[in-house]
């Protein structure tokens, strides 16, 4: 696939086709890697480690005694329900 760098404010992008999104598993939203490896610019998916960590462990790790405190979002913006 060919594309152009382009402006988008005062960033620039590449647009990527479906199909080339396809092939490499990524979606909108999804995070990737942006490196340079001997001048050409390779964007890999970054994948969260499956089965790696469980929610016991990381429940593990909350010091003894938290309590947690109630977060203040401010007003309401929209419809949201409080």
């Amino acid at each position: 696939m060919v594309t152009k760098v382009q402006s988008w404010g005062n960033s620039q992008g590449l647009r990527l086709s479906k199909q080339v999104l396809a092939e490499a598993s990524v979606t909108v939203g999804d995070t990737v890697d942006v490196t340079v490896r001997d001048g050409a610019i390779v964007i890999t998916p970054v994948r969260p480690p499956r089965g790696k960590i469980s929610l016991r462990s990381l429940v593990a790790q909350i010091p003894k005694g938290y309590r947690p405190k109630e977060a203040d979002w401010g007003p309401r913006v929209g419809r949201e329900a409080w």
